[in-house]
Formats: structure tokens, C-alpha cells, sequence
């Protein structure tokens, strides 16, 4: 049983990319298809399925990488854990990398980046950076 999903999700995705991989796959969830959706707007990853096997809803994830092969997530870094939950006001959120990285926020409205919550005035929880 994972004990922080997000926290697994995203590491997947490192660790996929490090990896060389295509694709790689994650428990479905509307949070983690919310995440994966603003990578994808965001330009992180290539794509993003629903699929499902043997009952069982699961995503795929369709990696970026660069000509030369780089992955597009060269990594990740957990802020708000289950233990330690992190909250942001609008006020205090700042670019992160100055703009060579992104800020991911839970918000009232749904998952945002930091760009989006300062621009909509809003505030939420600090769910992970990414770079």
C-alpha cells in the first residue's frame, strides 16, 4: 500500500524518464489525472491516457524527451507530504528556478501551477516541484 500516491506518481514519471522509458503506467486517480493534465499543458509529458485492465482503471503516461534524448523531468522534489502538509497564500507563492521550473498547487478551483494561482489570486496547498 503506497502511503503517498502523489508522491508515487510523480517519482514514476523520474524515474521512467531516467529510465528511457515510452510509457510508463500509474494507479488512476481524478487528482493524478488532474496533475498529469497540467504536465502535459505545460509541456513535461507527451500524453496522457485512461485506460482500464482487468477492472482495474489505470494511466498511461507518454514521456517527452529532447533531441539528443534528455527527458523533459530531470526532477522532482515532494514538499507537502502526508506528514507534513505545506499551504501557500496567493501572496507567497513564488516562481520556482526563476521560471525554469514549476510549482504545482492544490487549489479551491483544482490543480494549478504557481504561475496560474498567483495570476487567479489563489492560494493552496504545495503539492510538489518539478524541473
Amino acid at each position: 500500500m503506497v502511503t503517498d500516491p502523489i508522491g508515487d506518481f510523480i517519482v514514476r514519471i523520474k524515474n521512467a524518464g531516467v529510465a528511457k522509458k515510452k510509457t510508463v503506467s500509474a494507479p488512476f486517480s481524478k487528482i493524478k489525472l488532474a496533475i498529469a493534465e497540467l504536465l502535459l499543458a505545460k509541456g513535461y509529458i507527451a500524453g496522457v491516457t485512461q485506460k482500464t485492465k482487468n477492472n482495474l482503471k489505470y494511466l498511461e503516461i507518454t514521456l517527452l524527451y529532447s533531441t539528443d534524448g534528455k527527458s523533459a523531468v530531470s526532477g522532482v522534489e515532494r514538499v507537502s507530504k502526508p506528514s507534513r502538509r505545506l499551504y501557500e497564500s496567493a501572496k507567497n507563492i513564488k516562481r520556482f528556478r526563476r521560471g525554469f521550473g514549476l510549482s504545482v498547487f492544490s487549489t479551491p478551483k483544482g490543480i494549478m501551477a504557481d504561475v496560474d494561482a498567483k495570476k487567479n489570486n489563489l492560494g493552496g496547498e504545495f503539492l510538489f516541484n518539478i524541473w
